[in-house]
């Protein structure tokens, strides 16, 4: 007796999952004549009130940065290689985030082919443990942590070049003691030009610019020694270079013409292959903009700042 009576006593629980939202689900149960939860119960709104028109939800925006356009020519490392079998995501992502690790450890300046630059690295043969070395930066190639640059300098009249690796862990300073731009986006032809041009004191002074102003173009024309050169230069169109022509002979004009291609300033799809689209450098630029921007700003703050230097001797 006691079992059946419990059997009639009981009732079944039903359980049941809804995919339908809070609102939709009172709205169903309304109409269907139940009595809707106590936690769903909707309190009548007065007539004045009810023609009031709801406000719509406002949809979060999501801000993306605004990338200036001359990143490109500042960090062109941070781009990726144009040649689409030297091409990885991941490896460029990995890079990309060493490359900020090595910013925030050291100062990086804004430099160009053309700006004479100091470069301070460790040298366990030296007598300090230390070289500088100052030149003029006459090319600068490569990307991702391979990114590396070309000084050149005339010292006790024998040319001398060192090739740096950008992020290498070895350069403790990196100044740039002029900051310009040349007509020419490599320097190689002051190998054959006259050491006046590739001349710089060890001991110079770097010359300020104003914040802001814009990097100046030195339209300078260098003037070449007599052949034989290292390069055949009159093939490469140069614009820095005043005296190609007093050295050229008539069979070295023909064989230039023989091998120049004018037609390729019209050909979109090697421009398209030799470059990276504008699209995918503001994708690159806008992952990592935020933190550039912010070792810009330290940047400058430290350029601001005065730092005292405590005399080693008192009065």
């Amino acid at each position: 007796m006691s079992k059946r009576w419990a059997q009639q006593c009981a009732f079944n629980r039903i359980v049941t999952f809804s995919t339908k939202t809070t609102q939709h689900a009172a709205a169903a149960v309304v109409s269907d004549g139940a009595e809707p939860p106590a936690e769903q119960k909707t309190v009548a709104t007065p007539p004045a009130a009810a023609q009031l028109p709801t406000p719509a939800p406002t949809p979060t925006a999501v801000r993306k940065p605004i990338v200036p356009s001359n990143y490109r020519f500042i960090y062109p490392e941070f781009l990726p290689d144009p040649k689409v079998e030297w091409r990885n995501p991941i490896r460029e992502k990995l890079e990309r985030l060493d490359m900020l690790d090595r910013r925030r450890q050291i100062d990086l300046p804004e430099f160009y082919v053309g700006s004479i630059m100091a470069v301070t690295s460790s040298d366990p043969h030296a007598a300090g443990k230390t070289s500088r070395f100052v030149g003029i930066c006459i090319n600068r190639d490569r990307c991702g942590l391979r990114a590396r640059f070309v000084l050149r300098n005339v010292i006790d009249h024998q040319g001398m070049e060192v090739v740096y690796e950008l992020y290498d862990p070895t350069i403790q300073k990196v100044e740039v003691l002029r900051l310009e731009k040349r007509l020419d986006d490599s320097l190689f032809y002051l190998r054959d030009a006259l050491p006046e041009y590739s001349t710089f004191d060890e001991s110079m002074e770097a010359e300020h610019l104003e914040e802001g102003a814009p990097v100046p173009v030195n339209d300078i024309k260098v003037v070449l020694r007599p052949r034989p050169w290292l390069e055949r230069w009159e093939r490469q169109n140069l614009s820095g270079v005043a005296n190609i022509d007093q050295y050229i002979k008539d069979k070295h004009r023909k064989s230039a013409e023989k091998v120049q291609k004018p037609w390729e300033k019209y050909d979109l799809m090697k421009q398209y292959r030799s470059t990276i689209p504008e699209e995918e450098q503001t994708e690159v630029f806008a992952e990592v903009h935020t933190e550039l921007h912010s070792l810009e700003l330290q940047r400058k703050r430290n350029k601001r700042k005065r730092t005292f230097v405590k005399p080693e001797q008192l009065a």
